[in-house]
């Protein structure tokens, strides 16, 4: 059966106050305000692995503090189902792929099999990516509900099949989400622009205590008196581990230095240990490149790996948005990501960070940063601000409840 999951409670509202003000906590009460008591209900493929079940651990609780009854749907699936679903979020993405009429009837299957098993109650429903966006064929014909696509993806360039396969269901919400500008598609609905976020006090990015971080890398055999390189992502073929290992073989000849790629799985992608394996491969018998396979909740492993390191990585070659990116930044590290998607939003390249293209470029810009460690420290402080202002989850909480606003008003030549 399909599931409603409850989030675990964290810090409450207010202890947000001391990260990112009182102003900015004190709109998000008003803003409520107008919207208390209306049910919000999300609906996703997984509860876990990945940004956006990251994502929805946070801002289902933080909206139920605001007065919103909010809530959460994890889809059932089975192995077609996940299979079929990763084909389309690699052909969204551009991936040249052949689809079959097989493929699209599996999809609506289980589309359909949730849809009879979760009922969308909600105010507002808020469906995330193509995995259930056909339950829009659920919507009742009395038109109060409000339907909100969110896509967390780079849907810059889609299989042409796909999109207008797609569309045909995303043309009935009331509004889309698009993480990034040059995600959008031509649609007959309103499209907002909302970039994901990360939460400061999550046991990923609070501040951790030094024996702490070295506990960790004591326990995986990493030298905290050595430089190291970090790359943190689900082991997949677009987050190009195996090209982060070229850069780090490329750096090495130069500079001495230690390579972590850590990562794990999540339930709706079948391919990530085929893509482990590889990695593993590539990766050889070398006592200075460290791949590791952390379960989805290690997340003060992964928030020491990252404090501990000398420069981040996040080389994606394809890439909705990448939370790992404002993650590293707000550990006041230096972050080399790939030109892609929604990295350029977060990382300014030659203040924060260096956007790259080849693993060659990364393996230049991080001998400089390894060769420059003042130069290094200083795009810390600055990637630190930049993720306050920008990329913490109080606005990405404001930005709902303001389309959620917007959608209730029925003014469709709102943006944000």
């Amino acid at each position: 059966m399909a599931q409603q999951w409850t989030p675990q409670p964290g810090p409450s509202l207010d202890a947000y106050r001391p990260v990112v003000g009182d102003r900015t906590i004190d709109e998000l009460y008003r803003l409520a305000a107008k919207l208390r008591g209306k049910r919000v209900q999300h609906v996703n493929a997984t509860r876990a692995g990945g940004g956006v079940a990251e994502i929805l651990n946070r801002l289902v609780p933080l909206m139920g503090e605001l007065g919103l009854n909010a809530s959460w749907d994890v889809l059932r699936g089975e192995d077609e189902f996940f299979r079929v679903t990763k084909s389309f979020h690699n052909a969204i993405q551009g991936e040249p792929l052949e689809l079959t009429s097989a493929d699209y009837e599996i999809f609506l299957k289980w589309n359909r099999l949730n849809g009879r098993e979760i009922d969308l109650h909600g105010d507002f429903v808020v469906l995330h990516d193509p995995q259930p966006a056909a339950m829009i064929e659920k919507r009742s014909a009395s038109g109060a509900q409000r339907y909100i696509w969110r896509c967390h993806i780079d849907a810059s360039n889609p299989h042409r099949g796909l999109w207008a396969f797609l569309e045909r269901f995303v043309r009935r919400y009331d509004a889309s989400l698009f993480s990034a500008p040059q995600f959008t598609q031509k649609l007959p609905i309103p499209q907002f622009l909302v970039a994901p976020a990360i939460d400061p006090l999550s046991d990923k990015n609070r501040p951790l205590p030094q024996e702490q971080i070295e506990a960790v890398l004591h326990r995986h055999g990493i030298d905290p008196s050595r430089p190291i390189l970090t790359q943190v992502s689900r082991f997949d073929r677009f987050k190009d581990p195996v090209g982060v290992i070229k850069t780090y073989k490329l750096v090495k000849e130069t500079n001495d230095c230690q390579l972590v790629l850590a990562g794990g799985g999540a339930s709706d992608d079948p391919e990530g240990a085929q893509v482990l394996a590889e990695v593993q491969a590539a990766a050889g018998q070398d006592p200075d490149l460290h791949v590791l396979l952390l379960p989805n909740d290690a997340h003060i492993e992964i928030n020491a790996l990252q404090r501990a390191s000398t420069v981040i990585l996040q080389k994606s070659t394809k890439e909705g948005f990448g939370l790992t990116v404002s993650e590293g930044l707000w550990k006041g590290k230096p972050v080399i990501g790939g030109a892609t998607g929604g990295i350029p939003l977060q990382i300014l390249d030659g203040v924060t960070g260096y956007l790259v293209y080849t693993p060659e470029g990364a393996a230049f810009r991080a001998r400089y940063l390894l060769n420059h460690p003042e130069a290094a420290a200083e795009m810390g402080r600055r990637g630190i601000e930049q993720v306050r202002q920008n990329f913490l989850l109080t606005r990405n909480l404001r930005d709902y409840l303001m389309i959620m606003q917007t959608c209730s008003s029925g003014d469709r030549r709102i943006t944000l």
